[in-house]
């Protein structure tokens, strides 16, 4: 439930906010469902520097985005509703806390806050219904009902059970590229991949830059796309790994649908995130052929709009907007859909 004021005279619309790890989009809807403002700035971090700090670094991109929409930010509340999906509010309190210190700052009426998963699901739907599996440097899951009703799970990594994204790829591919080359495992072309991604030319010269932090850790990463590049040649070792991340993937999916009760409905598994946005066949083959075993009836798509637009939708959600109005708002980012590609 958002948080709410007894304010007798606010202006209508949304304040949406989708604030991830890596940067943080902003737009101001108006209630017909025009956008009338927006602005991008960096990733969002409570878990480091605290719900207080983390969202005063929110402020200067809400003025910024009431500058565009003719606004002023220190005048009052903004609009009726704000509607914050944000990165690392993983349990309800930290939600919570997070509403609390949003709605601090007066932008509007009523404030929600929701895990930055949730945008991502209602971006790629066109009611609050179905389940959205998030796999980018993390995994994580979330499903919705237009009841209000809901299902997630923790997602804070392996103390939560989780399994995935380009963090864990990254370091199975390591696991199994050192062990090939010292004789501990079995053979695989990663071995000479991954260092030669580096310009180095063994695992153990490899081993050695990431321990003496020669290569930074926030490089890993990079050893996503050389990992797929080897699976879809047929290493036998990088396809495990590949279809371990389609099980997981799966198995998320399907407890979620399982949860609301929409396992023997048709409803909307919303894939999002950089590993799955990448469309690697092998990846989105095993999750289609695994999917259609565990929820026949479920229908895959990968989210093509920004989770921003998810963001908002939910605040106009809350507003009771029409269908016209949530049409006017996917339009606006149709349209823009090209030029987003370009840049």
């Amino acid at each position: 439930m958002g948080l709410t004021t007894s304010e007798p005279s606010v202006p209508g619309g949304v304040l949406a906010i989708d604030a991830g790890n890596s940067k943080t989009d902003v737009v101001i809807v108006a209630a017909d469902g025009s956008v009338l403002g927006t602005a991008r700035g960096g990733g969002f971090h409570p878990h480091r520097i605290g719900a207080a700090k983390a969202v005063a670094g929110l402020a200067p991109l809400v003025a910024l985005a009431a500058h565009g929409a003719g606004l002023a930010p220190d005048g009052g509340p903004l609009v009726e509703q704000v509607s914050a999906c944000l990165a690392n509010a993983d349990f309800p309190v930290e939600e919570q806390r997070l509403e609390l210190a949003l709605h601090g700052y007066g932008w509007g009426r009523r404030t929600q806050v929701a895990n930055d998963t949730f945008a991502i699901l209602r971006a790629g739907v066109a009611e609050p219904r179905g389940v959205a599996v998030v796999c980018g440097a993390g995994i994580n899951c979330v499903g919705m009902l237009p009841d209000g009703r809901t299902a997630r799970f923790p997602a804070v990594g392996r103390i939560s059970g989780d399994w995935g994204g380009g963090a864990e790829l990254a370091e199975e591919a390591l696991w199994w590229a050192a062990r090939a080359e010292d004789g501990r495992g079995e053979p695989t072309a990663l071995a000479a991949v991954l260092p030669a991604h580096f310009g180095l030319g063994s695992m153990y010269a490899l081993i050695e830059a990431l321990h003496l932090q020669e290569i930074a850790a926030t490089r890993k990463h990079e050893m996503v796309p050389p990992l797929f590049r080897v699976a879809a040649e047929g290493d036998p070792v990088a396809v495990r790994i590949v279809r371990r991340q389609a099980d997981e993937v799966v198995a998320l999916a399907s407890v979620a649908l399982d949860r609301l009760g929409l396992l023997a409905e048709e409803a909307a598994v919303v894939l999002g995130g950089g590993v799955l946005a990448a469309r690697h066949p092998l990846l989105m083959d095993s999750i289609a052929d695994r999917l259609a075993a565990a929820a026949p009836k479920a229908v895959p798509r990968v989210v093509t709009a920004p989770p921003v637009l998810g963001a908002a939708l939910l605040g106009l959600d809350r507003l009771a907007a029409s269908d016209g109005v949530r049409a006017r708002l996917r339009r606006h980012y149709e349209a823009d859909a090209p030029q987003r590609a370009e840049t």
